[in-house]
């Protein structure tokens, strides 16, 4: 029987990002800097939808769109481009689509943000969880309570968590970890968490408390524990020239996920997310940098350094016979509204 479930369930607050690159510092007061860069598109959870859907996975997304020119431009791009399922998603009349402009230089970025709380919560949006094969989520330290439903309805779920800009990092939030099929976090979002020195021993602690436990370490690559099958993975990083790293560890969750359900080998899985991650900081833009299948089979096709040929020989199994059209990069301006 065929499995009319979506792949991948996604809800959370959708950003329209504006990227503006190839900036050798940041401005100082007073200053104007010219720049030849620059991005535009859907951000936030957008993030994780468009990595999702680029890679073949039937994604629902729940989030809320203004009614505003950025609200519009980026329910079209999700929608009608990406042709990701927005039937869960709501238009707020009045409610201004919130706006992110990043300036990215030294392989970093800087982001100021314009924006107020949706009127529509993630459990308003989520009040019954639709079944679905995976759940990408954001822990935060008040539960969700659409977490606990969709896990208990055989949603396998993926979180990642975010800085603690109090610097509490409270270990109750692990608790949430008894909802979850894997944990993704970053290498300091994981020892502060853990409370320990080390990726390593963060690592240890995390595959004691849920099945499968990623720790990324940005430039160093990833390291990951698979207790359900036994293996450990260590991969090292690509050496890529970051353009904007905006999104990435989006595009490295996505990419996990994509690999998991494909059923692959843990190092198989570090690595296609490794290289997914490491291909979209060279396009401004979250959502819009993702490479999905194309941008991946056309770094296969063109690699000629033998050691890497080597690690990622598993591709040319992998890698679909079509992998689809060009993907669209997050253009300069929007274009004009359709009428």
């Amino acid at each position: 029987m065929d499995d009319d479930r979506p792949d991948v369930l996604l809800t959370g607050l959708l950003f329209y990002d504006l990227v503006l690159t190839g900036l050798g510092g940041p401005p100082t007061p007073g200053e104007e800097i010219w720049t030849k860069g620059m991005g535009c598109g859907p951000g936030g959870i957008a993030n994780l939808a468009v990595a999702a859907a680029r890679l073949g996975l039937r994604t629902s997304l729940a989030t809320v769109f203004g009614d505003d020119l950025y609200g519009v431009h980026c329910r079209d791009v999700l929608g009608a481009q990406e042709g990701i399922d927005l039937s869960l998603s709501r238009t707020a009349g009045g409610w201004p689509t919130p706006v992110t402009v990043s300036l990215a230089y030294g392989g970093d970025r800087a982001l100021v943000t314009h924006g107020q709380e949706p009127p529509y919560s993630q459990d308003a949006l989520m009040a019954d969880p639709p079944p679905a094969r995976t759940a990408l989520v954001h822990l935060e330290p008040e539960p969700r309570a659409w977490l606990a439903e969709a896990a208990a309805h055989g949603t396998q779920v993926y979180a990642d968590v975010g800085w603690d800009a109090s610097g509490q990092w409270p270990r109750d939030l692990l608790d949430q970890l008894s909802l979850c099929h894997a944990f993704l976090p970053n290498e300091a979002e994981a020892m502060a968490y853990t409370r320990t020195g080390s990726a390593s021993a963060a690592l240890k602690e995390l595959s004691e408390l849920v099945p499968v436990a990623v720790v990324t370490r940005g430039g160093r690559g990833a390291v990951a524990v698979d207790q359900t099958t036994g293996e450990y993975a260590d991969v090292p990083a690509l050496d890529i020239d970051v353009l904007d790293p905006t999104g990435a560890g989006d595009v490295f969750g996505a990419s996990f996920v994509a690999a998991s359900l494909g059923g692959w080998p843990l190092e198989e899985r570090l690595r296609f997310a490794v290289l997914a991650a490491g291909l979209s900081v060279g396009h401004p833009g979250g959502a819009l940098a993702a490479p999905g299948w194309y941008g991946v089979d056309r770094w296969w096709r063109s690699l000629t350094d033998p050691g890497l040929r080597r690690a990622y020989g598993f591709l040319a199994d992998r890698l679909p016979d079509d992998p689809g059209p060009p993907v669209a990069y997050a253009p300069v301006t929007p274009p004009a509204p359709r009428h």
